[in-house]
């Protein structure tokens, strides 16, 4: 055919093949180098597609997430709905957060090396973000494994913020002696307490127990012993999906699968299996960061949120999180913080940041917050965050909370001069305290990173302005949609390095 489908006029010959052999010398093999992580200077971080929810009743989860966020509030309300608005950011962060984001290896290693051990070649198959090994980073928590007896750390249990006493409505199909359950996680811990029930802006028990077992079986267990849980045809996690289904809604089906999953993880973790892979591994994946940081929010905070409506408008006392997924972008990928740093986080509200540096990194991790509803909820938090850290085995990075004003607070000074990376969320503070940071920060060491949401350098020729420009070299980044609870849409932030 000749062009646009047009009969050729011309009848070409048929091509003939000249075949030569040709000698081609061999080359050594080459171990395969894992890529670096691409530069997002001038671009968003990696593109995030979060999940459509899944239905509010009794049905089928089609992936392991973190329970749903009761409403929220924005820190800059300008509309009805913007109490609405930190929900949905919160949810967007939870669902889209990739799996492993740090990585197990340098850029050094290769699967080869972890022949012998399928455990870490597995964890490593799903890495992504980190180059460097933190090598120091122990993960187990030394009271969770051993010793005499059942530990019981002081959670606030799921059923005490959704059950029959809340007025939470019982799931369609339970009987009342199949409300009440339990569930066994990595460790020797006494059990949470759980009811079948569910109701809006409440924990969802179902939807958070399919995501346990999700994140135990992926981050604890070998290939061979996580088939028993999250195998797409007859594991435990599967069981419970086909229980809960529009099709069968089979309540003793699903309580049956709980009771096979809590036997077979107690026994695991009674011989040792989850005490033994933990020592194998130096970091936690993102998926699972973000289940144990929603699940201490959803505790603590969410229970008594509106607490954070209650600042003065224009003043630098107002309320904004940054989600999960921009807090292991800067200090996971970017700053590439090691469980030997210390963090420092300046106006820390409710303590979110300091609490995931804490257990992401394993770092020293320090807060300073001046509003009293939300340092009531950060302490409340770090309480509930350091027994939950115990439920799931592992052993956090220690938390340090202060109230009052960070730019006199005697503590806080004293630990930015050790600070290998401090953020300040400014995006609403006045130019008058912006200009007192700069001077605060004239005693950072050489190579501290700050993070923060305007630029400490800019235009303006003033006095200050030079004393930035002069100390300060500054990156500028953008953050994805869904990245913070204020706004949907992405946004500017900056890296400025002490020189």
């Amino acid at each position: 055919m000749g062009l646009f489908g047009q009969k050729a006029k011309l009848q070409t010959a048929p091509p003939t093949v000249r075949v030569e052999k040709v000698v081609v010398p061999s080359k050594p093999s080459i171990k395969p180098r894992p890529s670096p992580v691409p530069s997002h200077s001038h671009s968003h971080g990696g593109v995030v597609r979060a999940r459509p929810p899944p239905s509010k009743k009794l049905s089928p989860y089609s992936g392991a997430s973190s329970s749903s966020r009761p409403k929220s509030i924005s820190p800059y309300p300008s509309s009805s709905d913007e109490p609405r608005r930190l929900e949905r950011k919160r949810k967007a962060a939870v669902t889209s957060t990739p799996r492993d984001s740090p990585a197990f290896g340098n850029d050094t290693d290769s699967d080869e090396s972890d022949d012998g051990d399928p455990f870490r070649k597995r964890m490593r198959r799903g890495d992504h973000g980190r180059l460097l090994l933190d090598v120091d980073r122990k993960l187990r928590h030394k009271k969770a494994f051993g010793g005499d007896g059942v530990r019981k750390p002081y959670i606030i249990h799921a059923a005490d913020i959704a059950s029959r006493a809340t007025k939470c409505p019982v799931i369609a199909g339970a009987r009342d002696d199949e409300v009440a359950i339990e569930v066994q996680y990595p460790s020797c811990c006494a059990r949470e307490r759980y009811e079948l029930v569910w109701q809006k802006d409440k924990i969802d028990a179902v939807k958070d127990i399919l995501a346990i077992i999700e994140c135990v079986a992926e981050t604890y267990l070998t290939d061979a012993d996580s088939k028993a849980f999250i195998d797409h045809n007859m594991s435990f996690k599967r069981q419970m999906e086909r229980a809960v289904s529009e099709k069968y809604r089979d309540v003793s089906a699903f309580r049956a699968a709980l009771d096979s999953y809590n036997t077979k993880l107690l026994a695991l973790v009674e011989n040792g299996t989850v005490a033994k892979n933990l020592d194998r591994i130096h970091h936690l994946p993102s998926s699972l960061v973000s289940l144990i940081l929603t699940q201490v929010y959803d505790r603590t905070v969410a229970p008594k949120v509106e607490m954070l409506t209650k600042y003065d408008a224009g003043s630098d006392n107002v309320y904004g999180e940054l989600l999960h997924p921009f807090v292991t972008r800067i200090l996971v990928e970017q700053t590439k913080m090691t469980s030997n740093q210390v963090f420092v986080d300046l106006g820390s509200g409710v303590g979110n940041v300091v609490i995931q540096a804490a257990l992401e990194i394993g770092c020293r991790s320090y807060g300073c917050e001046m509003m009293e509803n939300a340092c009531n909820l950060a302490e409340a938090q770090e309480r509930e965050f350091r027994s939950r850290c115990m439920l799931w085995g592992v052993a956090p990075g220690r938390v340090h909370l202060e109230r009052g004003d960070f730019r006199t607070n005697s503590k806080i000074l004293e630990k930015l001069k050790e600070a290998d990376v401090v953020l300040v969320n400014n995006k609403a503070f006045t130019s008058t305290l912006n200009d007192s940071l700069i001077n605060m920060f004239l005693d950072l060491k050489k190579g501290c990173k700050i993070i923060s949401l305007k630029s400490f350098v800019h235009d303006n020729k003033t006095a200050i302005n030079d004393v930035a420009t002069s100390i300060f070299d500054v990156e500028h980044f953008r953050y994805h949609e869904n990245w913070v609870s204020w706004t949907g849409s992405d946004g500017e932030y900056y890296i400025s390095t002490r020189k």
